[in-house]
């Protein structure tokens, strides 16, 4: 079942230099089955083919493992729970927040998070400009949530004053720094490469100026 799907995930977290084991491998594959199955009464994602999910959701979301910083990650508007399961997967010492304000796309996120054993994962239902939580993270992560200004403004309380924020960004989203807010910092603007997808990536890594 799923062999192709199998054969590409391998390959291509290879490429990205994070090689799955194989229990990593089964949970990121039931991982789309889960998102395949929930996909047929609610619409968690546009995206329904499982060889599109594996390119598209599991390896796009792990091209930003090396910009991960622990312990405390809090993934902002998380959908289906992408970036924020297939780093929990990997990752699973760190504790990971995931939240999206669709209260059925977060039943799916805990669904997910119980049936493939992540401990260490909470969901919730929120705004992120609402949440105020009692740890703040070590890294704050979204993927394709608006501009950066928005991002910085609407999800920058959660960061730790040690930590950082990750926007994942398609095009080239230099021009979108100049509205950087006060407080602010670029720390890298990095280019990222999804193995299968010529689509455009990019990281902007920020920082609270100290």
């Amino acid at each position: 079942m799923m062999e192709p799907e199998r054969a590409r995930l391998a390959s291509g977290a290879e490429a990205l230099g994070r090689p799955l084991s194989a229990e990593e491998l089964e949970k990121m594959l039931a991982l789309v089955a889960l998102v395949t199955e929930w996909n047929q009464k609610f619409n968690l994602t546009a995206i329904r083919d499982p060889m599109a999910m594996v390119e598209k959701h599991l390896l796009d979301s792990l091209t930003v493992q090396p910009w991960l910083k622990g312990p405390f990650i809090t993934d902002v508007g998380t959908g289906a729970g992408f970036p924020g399961l297939p780093l929990a997967i990997v990752n699973p010492s760190f504790r990971f927040t995931l939240i999206d304000s669709t209260a059925k796309k977060i039943r799916f996120v805990e669904h997910a998070a119980t049936t493939l054993g992540l401990k260490e994962v909470s969901a919730l239902a929120t705004r992120s400009e609402n949440f105020r939580p009692q740890q703040r993270a070590t890294t704050v992560i979204a993927r394709a949530l608006g501009s950066i200004d928005t991002f910085v403004k609407q999800a920058g309380h959660l960061c730790a004053k040690s930590g950082r924020l990750l926007a994942m960004k398609g095009r080239d989203p230099s021009a979108e720094l100049a509205a950087l807010p006060f407080g602010w910092r670029v720390a890298s603007l990095e280019r990222l490469s999804v193995p299968g997808l010529a689509d455009e990536r990019h990281l902007v890594i920020l920082e609270p100026e100290s």
